[in-house]
């Protein structure tokens, strides 16, 4: 092996033992971005790149969505708007067998529409919905584990944040991927359904009495999130506005909304910007992070390696896809989603171009394997954000009702690689698209 492989094997050690060591992301990567440029290059040419690679994540104009995004999803979670979907998707779906399960999950579709991030909707949604279903005789590993699957919708349904770090990573279109993600995000919410009332069915207690008053008058609770999904989503499909000025609409007429409707006092507003700040910052140091180790992967050549290596397996475009995958499955069992897509995305990627898959597709790909690593064993990053909530349940009480939504996973995964439509189609209809 050459200089640049030894290099490339050491750096990947290194990384692995400090974030073993609980460094952050973004440090541990920047770190080994840096040394291992150095290693190679000489530290001069390493230290420019702390003088410019910040600087360019900072300054990029498709990334200033990203705080709008964080902002508008902290605004409505202050402002009580999730309570409402999930009382609106009770007084819908609660005359059904399981039917506070069924209205958790619309709730969790509901709320990924405006929030964007998959840990937020289940802590969100622990909060409200584990109570409410404890009331009616749920068991915690149905509920616990309804509340963990519907959390994951946070980085399907679009806006996504993920997606935004994809696009950034792969330099694609990322409201075409916000686009890519409204079918399969529906797609998932109802097999979750499904799969609540398949796996759980005898477990659940029975819905209550249907009252059509209700029902209707809840509907006055929701607009907002309607009106929010729409202006956002709408204006991208429309070609009326970019993802940037879309997400900077969203977080002002969330701010709008919540202080007309007298949710959003002075104090929680800035309370609000301040959490979104802390986020956003974290998010944007875990992106310079991913530049530097980019450029420790460029200088190594090690996407190029893997791409000639993994042709030469011969495995054919979808065996080879199944490799990367598996791999993700292997990452996602140990990992947050935001690690496995800054770690695995710029290696693999150039092999998913070169085997000829469109970069939008594979991008809900990844996702897909995302919310299956977000509550896969042995970590299951919202598995471990329930119990955080939720002390008295066990993570082994949490994993067992999880267990029938990995089956689910998979098969919807399946069915998005035999069927690319499902994620294509409507970009293509895209105006302009």
């Amino acid at each position: 092996m050459s200089t640049a492989d030894w290099v490339a094997i050491l750096g990947f050690v290194a990384m692995f033992v400090l974030m073993g060591l609980r460094v952050p992301l973004g440090v541990a990567m920047g770190l080994v971005g840096v040394f291992g440029f150095a290693m190679i290059r000489g530290i001069q040419p390493a230290l420019n790149l702390l003088t410019t690679s910040p600087i360019r994540v900072i300054t990029d104009f498709n990334l200033s969505l990203v705080p709008f995004f964080v902002l508008m999803g902290v605004f409505a979670t202050n402002s009580g708007m999730s309570r409402e979907l999930f009382r609106t998707g009770n007084a819908w779906l609660g005359q059904f067998r399981g039917g506070m399960a069924l209205a958790t999950i619309s709730a969790c579709a509901g709320f990924a529409a405006i929030c964007g991030s998959s840990i937020a909707t289940a802590a969100t949604m622990t909060k409200i919905a584990l109570p409410e279903m404890r009331k009616v005789d749920y068991d915690d590993a149905t509920s616990t584990g309804v509340i963990a699957a519907g959390g994951t919708l946070g980085i399907l349904i679009p806006p996504s944040v993920i997606m935004v770090v994809y696009a950034f990573l792969t330099e694609s279109d990322v409201g075409q991927l916000f686009i890519a993600g409204i079918i399969p995000g529906i797609m998932a919410t109802v097999m979750y359904m499904i799969t609540v009332l398949v796996a759980h069915g005898k477990r659940l207690p029975p819905g209550r009495k249907f009252d059509i008053r209700e029902a209707f008058s809840s509907l006055k609770d929701v607009w907002a999130i309607l009106v929010l999904f729409v202006a956002i989503i709408g204006s991208i499909y429309m070609g009326l506005a970019t993802p940037t000025e879309a997400a900077a609409v969203g977080a002002f007429l969330t701010l709008v909304i919540g202080v007309l409707r007298g949710r959003l006092s002075r104090k929680q507003i800035m309370d609000s910007l301040v959490e979104a700040l802390r986020t956003s910052v974290v998010l944007f140091s875990v992106l310079i992070g991913a530049m530097l180790f980019g450029y420790f992967l460029a200088i190594t050549q090690t996407p190029q390696k893997l791409t000639a290596f993994m042709v030469a397996l011969d495995l054919g475009a979808y065996g080879t896809l199944a490799l990367i995958l598996l791999a993700f499955f292997i990452a996602g069992a140990l990992m947050d989603e935001m690690a496995m897509i800054i770690l695995m995305v710029p290696i693999v990627f150039p092999v998913v171009t070169h085997l000829g898959f469109d970069p939008i597709w594979f991008g809900i790909i990844i996702v897909t394997a995302c919310q299956l690593g977000m509550i896969c064993p042995p970590v299951g990053i919202n598995v471990f954000v329930i119990n955080s909530i939720a002390k008295d349940v066990k993570l082994t009480t949490i994993y067992g009702g999880v267990m029938p939504f990995i089956l689910t996973d998979i098969i919807r995964m399946i069915l998005l690689i035999i069927f690319p439509a499902i994620a294509l189609w409507l970009p293509m209809t895209m105006r302009g698209g």
